[in-house]
């Protein structure tokens, strides 16, 4: 049996990531999606075992000096990892597995399995970085602006991936992903003066 090819997908929080996966999950049923485990807090419409495995920090901590994780790390005070085990049983048995991580966990991913497909995406701007975030109507304003700072420090991360999306508009960015999910699409380096470009701005107006 041919196994199955792993996808990580990192961008800044409120670049539209979540939204994006769950268009890719409706277009591509074949793709398995890796579900995470957090240590923070369940948000409104959230679900136990479909978006998140939610656990509270002893748990997560047994699991992660046990070597249960892939990758883990902590994000805005909380823990996230991904289980080895899931995403080894899914890429022996031929699935594509689908992980939406941050840009920490991504590294560590990349190093442990470079034959991974990487993605990262960008949003249009600060401005409408902020926008949706406040959109969330979750978060307090001391969060957001934590949110805003360190999506500055995500972004510079973006040369460090295979593929740069730029999230502009959903459809379009959705099509981007699906080309790329599909062995094709272009990746960072011949991309490089319009994505560089792009990160210049975002960076100006932090």
């Amino acid at each position: 049996m041919q196994q199955g090819k792993l996808f990580v997908i990192s961008a800044p929080s409120g670049a539209g990531k979540t939204t994006l996966v769950k268009r890719l999950i409706v277009a591509r049923p074949d793709l398995e999606f890796s579900i995470s485990y957090t240590t923070r807090s369940a948000r409104p419409g959230e679900q136990d075992r479909i978006d998140y495995f939610f656990l509270d920090r002893d748990k997560f901590k047994q699991m992660r000096d046990a070597g249960a994780f892939l990758e883990h790390a902590e994000v805005f005070g909380h823990f996230y990892g991904t289980s080895k085990q899931q995403v080894t049983e899914l890429c022996a048995a031929g699935k594509d597995v689908l992980l939406e991580i941050d840009w920490q966990g991504a590294q560590q991913v990349m190093a442990n399995d470079p034959d991974c497909t990487s993605i990262f995406i960008l949003p249009p701007s600060i401005d409408e970085l902020e926008r949706r975030l406040r959109g969330r109507a979750t978060d307090s304003e001391e969060v957001i602006r934590q949110r805003l700072g360190e999506a500055v420090d995500d972004i510079s991360h973006w040369a460090e991936f295979n593929h740069v999306v730029i999230n502009a508009e959903l459809d379009q960015a959705e099509t981007e992903l699906l080309t790329i999910l599909s062995g094709a699409g272009e990746m960072t380096q011949t991309v490089l003066p319009e994505v560089r470009d792009r990160v210049r701005q975002l960076q100006s107006r932090s």
